[in-house]
Formats: structure tokens, sequence, C-alpha cells
């Protein structure tokens, strides 16, 4: 049983290549490391005498009704950690009252996922534009609330974790949405990641933001860029039609020497003002985490690797419940009645 969101790590029993895989990040891992020594100096001034007994964490993330200001991370394989994969963590997702975050990459069809989850659909920029377009034609059918374009992976960055384990992919998982899985990720190569090389067939680096304008052309639902840190970025990404964005550096998996997502909320907020929705990924390991991210301005945040070791763990319900619980104590300990006032709780850094 866990005390804490970040527990799940320990009791998620992977294998060494398998727990590498999710736990590293690019390079050396600065901004892997980054990402979480940024949230530790954060620090927030609590109010007290508020009379506050139950804090309400209910919110609308981009229409979405959730009862926390929380979404499942788009993140893919997971049938690498559980054998009902997607289907365990977003019935959990359902359960909690959160949105889930379908994969491009999912390994189960994105069909099966909205089914039992209110869902949002992650985009990857693939060689073919038609697959494309039939990605996103499937995800609204389905009824996927959202379209989140992920814009920070024209290649895979170096993950010398799968590297130097030679990582690959056993052959019952597979990239579920995808027409041709692309045979590469189950290819073992001395030396190297497979699912690297699996990533290089499929991803078009000339991703730009004309691209983007189009994928806004072909959908009329919301429409999220996930991977800004320069707010020059997150202008352009609502010139071109973006509803709101994601402050992230993917979880220090992409550029190494990025700023923590959390360092760069701030600036981003700044260049798009307060009434542009804003989410926040990348370090987030319980509720205090989610306070510091409302309480510096952004709208939601994102959390992805705690809950892929609950996965593991087969208690993905129970991380969620828990990090309910940890948000709301956070809110009552800062004296916190709802996430307005969390909003307007005043930060600093240690």
């Amino acid at each position: 049983m866990a005390e804490a969101l970040a527990d799940y790590e320990q009791l998620s029993a992977l294998s060494p290549a398998v727990h590498d895989f999710v736990a590293g990040g690019s390079g050396a891992e600065l901004t892997l490391r980054r990402n979480r020594s940024a949230f530790d100096a954060i620090t927030v001034t609590p109010r007290i005498l508020g009379g506050v007994e139950s804090p309400d964490t209910t919110t609308t993330i981009l229409g979405t009704a959730a009862a926390l200001p929380v979404a499942v991370a788009p993140m893919a394989y997971q049938r690498l950690f559980h054998p009902a994969g997607e289907l365990f963590l977003a019935e959990a997702a359902a359960k909690a009252g959160i949105p889930y975050i379908i994969s491009t990459l999912s390994s189960v069809p994105l069909e099966k996922i909205a089914a039992i989850a209110p869902s949002w659909f992650q985009l990857y920029w693939l060689h073919d534009r038609g697959a494309v377009r039939a990605l996103i034609d499937r995800a609204t059918a389905s009824g996927c609330s959202a379209l989140m374009v992920t814009a920070d992976v024209p290649v895979m960055g170096r993950r010398l974790r799968d590297v130097r384990n030679s990582f690959v992919l056993p052959t019952e998982v597979t990239a579920a949405n995808l027409v041709d899985k692309y045979t590469e990720a189950h290819s073992a190569l001395n030396g190297a990641s497979a699912v690297a090389a699996h990533t290089a067939a499929a991803f078009d680096p000339t991703f730009s933001w004309s691209d983007l304008e189009w994928v806004r052309s072909v959908t009329e639902i919301p429409l999220l860029v996930k991977g800004i840190l320069d707010p020059r970025d997150a202008l352009a990404a609502i010139d071109a039609g973006a509803d709101s964005v994601v402050v992230s550096n993917h979880g220090g998996r992409q550029f190494d020497g990025a700023p923590a997502s959390i360092d760069a909320l701030g600036s981003v907020i700044d260049a798009v003002g307060n009434d542009f929705p804003v989410l926040l990924d990348s370090g987030i390991r319980g509720g205090t985490d989610v306070l510091k991210a409302l309480a510096i301005g952004a709208d939601a945040v994102l959390v992805g690797r705690p809950l892929l070791w609950a996965l593991a763990a087969g208690a993905a319900e129970e991380a969620l419940t828990l990090l309910g619980r940890e948000l709301r104590d956070a809110m009552l300990l800062a004296g916190c009645a709802d996430l307005a006032a969390v909003a307007d709780l005043v930060t600093g850094r240690s």
C-alpha cells in the first residue's frame, strides 16, 4: 500500500530494462533531474484561518468537467506495464473523473479506450499525412473531446538507458493505432533502441507551423499544443489556432539542457495572458506539486510516470485516489477552499 504517489515506483516490480524505459531521460538526464529540483525549490506561502473544511478540487479543462485539475498524460505502450494496459488506466481515470489522454502509440486501439473514459487524443506528426488525417478522424468519431499535438519530438531524444539496454518491445506490444505497426520496434539492435528506430521510421521531423494550421483546419474540437517552453512558441501556437498550450519538456526525455517545465511556466503565462488556458507537464510527483503548478498559474497539470508505476503495481485507481487526497490535504494546509484560492497563493524560490 502506497503512502504517497511517489511510492509506486518501488512497488512496480518491472524488469530493469522496462524500468529504465520509464525512468530514464535523454542524454545525461540533466533536464530530467532539473524537473524535480525546480519543483523542490518552489515555496508557497500558506494562508490561515480560512475556515476551510472540504476543499473543492473540481474544474473544467478545455470543456471537459474534471474532479481534479489533472489529466492522465499521453504515454505509449502501456501493455508493457499491465496486461490490460491503457484500458486499466483509462478505467481508473473514468472513476476518478479526470480526462485520459490517448497516445498515438497506445498499445490498445484508441476506439476501445475512448469507449470507457472521457478522452482526448494525442497526435504525433507522421510521414504519411493521410495517416495523420485518419487518426484525427478516428479520434473525433470515437468521441475524443480534444486533440493534443505533441510538437517536441521531431526525432526521439537519445535515451542512453535504452541504448545501453538495446531496448526492444515484446512482440505482443504494438502501436495499435497505426495501420503499419512499424516492425522496427520489435527488431533487436545491439547497442541501439528499437523504439527509437521505430519513431525514426514513423515520425516526420519536418513538422512545421503550417502543418499545425492544417491540423486546425481539419478538426473543430479544442486543439492543444504540447512541448511549449519558449513564450514565442506559445504565441505562434495561438496564431496557428491552438486553444491551449502545454508547457512541457517531455519529462526530460527530449532536449537535454532544456529548462524545467515549471520554471518555464510563468513566462509562458505572462506572454499569453491569464485568460488563455495553459497546462503544465513534467515533474509532477504528488498533490503538493499540483498545488505549486496551479499557484504559479497553470489551469491544470498532466501526470505521467507515477501513474505508469501505479499501473505496473496494479494500483491505478488507488493512485488517483491518493493523488486527490494529497491535493486536498495540500489545499487545506495552504488555507484554500477552491482552486481560485490556490491561484491567489504567493510563490517563491528557496
